[in-house]
């Protein structure tokens, strides 16, 4: 089973902030928000952006669901949480699987 999405937390030090989203290249994405590439996000008010941490996902579909599943959170507690505990992870990895 090939991998190819990730949903991916960054951290950014200056902002004390972070940002969720779900890409199909990493490295790539962690690159331009730090350029700036996405000039309308909450990213561009800083340029010091980190992976914090990713889950690979099976389809686009799941890294969406969950994306959004971390996203209504909205805590810093849960995302130090899903770093610190990988059953989280796996966890929703099955609840949105598509099999």
């Amino acid at each position: 089973m090939i991998m190819s999405y990730h949903v991916y937390l960054l951290y950014s030090p200056f902002l004390d902030g972070f940002y969720v989203g779900y890409t199909e290249s990493l490295t790539e994405r962690v690159s331009q928000h730090n350029d700036g590439f996405y000039y309308e996000s909450y990213t561009k008010l800083a340029t010091d952006w980190e992976l914090f941490y990713s889950i690979a996902c099976e389809t686009k579909k799941q890294a969406i669901l969950i994306e959004r599943h971390i996203k209504r959170m909205k805590s810093r507690k849960y995302y130090f949480s899903l770093k610190q505990y990988p059953d989280i992870s796996i966890k929703l990895l099955k609840r949105y699987s598509e099999s």
